[in-house]
């Protein structure tokens, strides 16, 4: 084998929006109740594709006992398949600019009368959970979601599904046992509860760290993305996201406001930005939500992830210094995700109160989040795009591998749930090239720093990020040319616990793929199979050069840096919770190189919403989806057989016409192996105990490798904001 080198309330201004008043062409009147028959509790229905993959024999540790509590639950009911089809054509409608609806955006109330559920049926169903014991805490204006609340012998009797204790790797959780069932008159208004269980989505963060196949560390600062993604002319043409709202989603508050506070003092960006605000909000509504303040110990759900959270208000402020930064949290109940809470309770609250941008930065992948919470994610992105509203999240940090977690790949490609919709920005990352290319540091970064610690000089060439053992790029520059991915994976240097290159023996990186289990059931362990199917392809993706024709919706759809440090650099935050136990960061003195440093699309994410947050303010409107406008202007860019001009490898660095720099180098393959019944799930491992995430099990055919225009590590790219913001049509 060849040798390795190892080197309050919520009120923000919200400029022109552009709601309709009463020109918009819509169903007249409420929707039509849809349960016409008489509740029989000896007709059941199960709500298939709601059992979490972690509940199984092997981690089983018992039935919870009758009264144990299970507060503040979910149930999801959904539209009739002709209103839902009429909310699809309205929100076409809304993005295209030769209909009379263009722009015609929905008020909260406005989205209830015509869209919501018939309150007959949400009598209904409010009346059967009643019956059998539930609290019944409220329902949304539209219906569509009722919080309630009980105990696992209530869910046992209702729903026909145990709860129970589970042990997963040594944590201890709990959830049902099977899908839940319910009465057959019920089906036409039930979606399901978006979850009986305690796993929660993970925040999309990987904390930085030193590399042995790596130069610098460069560490980044706000001045260096404004170089980098050209934000500086957009700044100094007087847009800066004054009059724009930015919202993060959380489920804990700031461990300190300060924290923002410094991190835009040490950054230059106070004095020239003095519009920049930050409020911290947990929205009220029919769903309940309670103030989750600091979640700073290990007793509360939203434990650490105030990490999370002090790098997307950071961030955003970056891209968008003058905008309002609003951080809306809830606390985690029993079985829910507060950040889900507190987006569903603003975008059924008062029009003052609608973001112009939202980012999301946490994941679940599509057949472990479940078909009930994918739906609750997917009908919130509707009404949120039907209310003007741009929603950006993170594509996940794991390949292509969303169910693994970062480990090596036991359930094939998959993807998450929170972005493989098609209302939203699914926003991946990348990593920069040039040591992987023996190119010199000094041709993209200044030897001194400036006065606020920036130092970079271009737009910098960029690859997939992928720190994984798996990738072509760490292949070669550690064996040579000819030194294969599956050379690597199983060199003893990576393998060994103890090897000096074990590190990469994972499944890190920039997320990307096809959506695959949005609906149904798997067959097997949280793998997409059985009755899964992905989301069908949207119209804004079908004809851009480099997508698959694969009729299901493909993420991401942009990419920006998300490197925690693999072949140089990595993003500063300034997070001065000091427990350890968390990764805590210290107190924001000195350089910015001895501050927390993190990477993973939960920072793409936030920057790429402040630069639709600079979009709206340029053009005085909000926008909805946007990407119907990001795949028009990359179509005419690429248009049928791409446009090398805007190779990121080869583009003029400090002076060109691109919207988007096309990413041609890399991959997003994840080392992979058998699963515990020894089955290859998309692994081709040819001889070796590890392999290589495959889109076949019969060939090795990466999962997946850049190509000229769109493509799954990169999606359309990623973006020259004043280009962007200057060419918006």
């Amino acid at each position: 084998m060849k040798r390795l080198r190892v080197s309050s309330c919520l009120t923000v201004t919200i400029g022109l929006l552009g709601w309709a008043a009463a020109a918009y062409a819509q169903p007249a009147g409420r929707p039509a109740s849809v349960i016409r028959e008489a509740i029989d509790e000896t007709r059941l229905t199960t709500l298939q594709g709601n059992t979490r993959p972690e509940a199984n024999a092997l981690n089983d540790r018992g039935i919870v006992a009758d009264d144990f509590p299970l507060n503040h639950m979910l149930l999801k009911l959904k539209r009739s398949p002709e209103r839902e089809a009429a909310l699809t054509q309205y929100i076409d409608q809304l993005h295209d600019r030769q209909s009379r609806n263009f722009h015609q955006w929905l008020t909260p109330s406005q989205f209830a009368e015509h869209y919501g559920v018939a309150q007959e049926d949400v009598d209904t169903v409010t009346a059967w959970l009643k019956s059998h014991g539930f609290t019944v805490h409220g329902a949304e204006p539209t219906g569509l979601t009722i919080d309630f609340s009980g105990t696992a012998g209530l869910v046992r009797s209702a729903y026909h599904t145990e709860i129970h204790n589970l042990e997963v790797n040594g944590a201890r959780h709990f959830a049902n046992m099977s899908d839940p069932r319910i009465p057959a008159a019920l089906e036409p208004a039930v979606a399901g509860i978006v979850s009986l269980h305690d796993f929660h989505p993970k925040p999309l963060l990987v904390p930085r760290r030193q590399y042995t196949i790596s130069g610098g560390p460069h560490a980044l600062v706000p001045g260096d993305i404004s170089v980098i993604y050209n934000l500086n002319p957009v700044f100094a043409a007087g847009y800066t996201g004054k009059g724009q709202s930015i919202m993060v989603v959380e489920d804990t508050y700031l461990y300190s406001t300060g924290d923002w506070t410094v991190f835009r003092k040490i950054f230059g960006l106070t004095r020239p930005y003095p519009y920049g605000t930050l409020t911290q909000v947990s929205p009220a509504g029919a769903v309940t939500c309670t103030n989750p303040g600091f979640q700073g110990n290990s007793a509360d759900p939203g434990y650490g992830d105030d990490g999370e959270a002090a790098i997307d208000v950071e961030w955003a402020t970056a891209a968008a210094p003058n905008a309002a930064i609003v951080l809306a949290a809830c606390t985690d109940t029993t079985t829910t995700f507060g950040g889900l809470i507190a987006l569903e309770n603003v975008l059924n609250g008062p029009v003052g109160s609608l973001p112009s941008v939202v980012s999301i930065s946490y994941g679940e992948a599509e057949a472990s989040n479940g078909a009930a919470a994918n739906a609750a994610y997917n009908t919130a992105y509707q009404q949120a795009v039907a209310e003007g509203v741009s929603i950006f999240v993170s594509s996940g940090d794991q390949d292509a591998a969303s169910a693994d977690g970062g480990s090596p790949s036991t359930h094939g490609i998959s993807i998450s749930g929170f972005t493989s919709t098609p209302y939203n920005v699914s926003v991946g990352g990348l990593d920069f090239g040039y040591t992987a290319d023996g190119v010199s540091a000094g041709s993209y970064w200044s030897a001194t720093n400036s006065p606020t610690y920036s130092s970079a000089l271009s737009y910098i060439q960029e690859v997939p990020w992928n720190n994984s053992c798996a990738g072509g790029l760490v292949a070669t520059y550690l064996g040579g040319a000819g030194f294969t991915p599956l050379e690597l994976c199983n060199n003893a240097a990576v393998t060994s616990p103890s090897g000096s290159l074990n590190f990469l023996l994972n499944a890190v990186g920039g997320s990307g793929g096809p959506s695959g289990c949005a609906t149904g059931t798997p067959s097997s362990n949280g793998k997409v199979s059985g009755t899964c199917a992905g989301y069908a392809k949207p119209a804004f993706q079908s004809g851009i050069f480099g997508n698959p024709s694969d009729g299901v919706r493909d993420i991401p759809d942009v990419s920006l840096f998300a490197s925690n440090g693999f072949w140089d650099s990595y993003y500063v935050t300034c997070w001065s919770n000091p427990d350890s136990n968390v990764g805590g960061g210290s107190v924001c003195t000195g350089a910015p190189s001895t501050w927390a440093g993190f990477g993973g699309t939960s920072v793409s994410s936030p920057i790429m919403a402040g630069i639709q947050a600079l979009v709206n303010q340029k053009t005085g409107s909000r926008w909805g989806n946007p990407n119907t406008e990001y795949y028009s202007l990359a179509n005419a860019e690429y248009g049928l057989s791409g446009n090398a001009v805007c190779n990121s490898n080869t583009v003029n660095k400090t002076a060109n016409a691109c919207i988007f720099y096309d990413i041609t180098q890399g991959d997003n393959d994840a080392v992979c192996k058998a699963n515990r019944s020894g089955t290859l799930d998309n692994c081709y491992v040819s001889g070796g105990t590890y392999g290589v995430l495959s889109t076949s099990n019969a060939a090795d055919q990466p999962a997946y490798s850049t190509n000229v225009g769109w493509d799954f590590p990169s999606g359309i790219g990623s973006v020259n904001a004043y280009n962007l913001v200057m060419n918006w049509p």
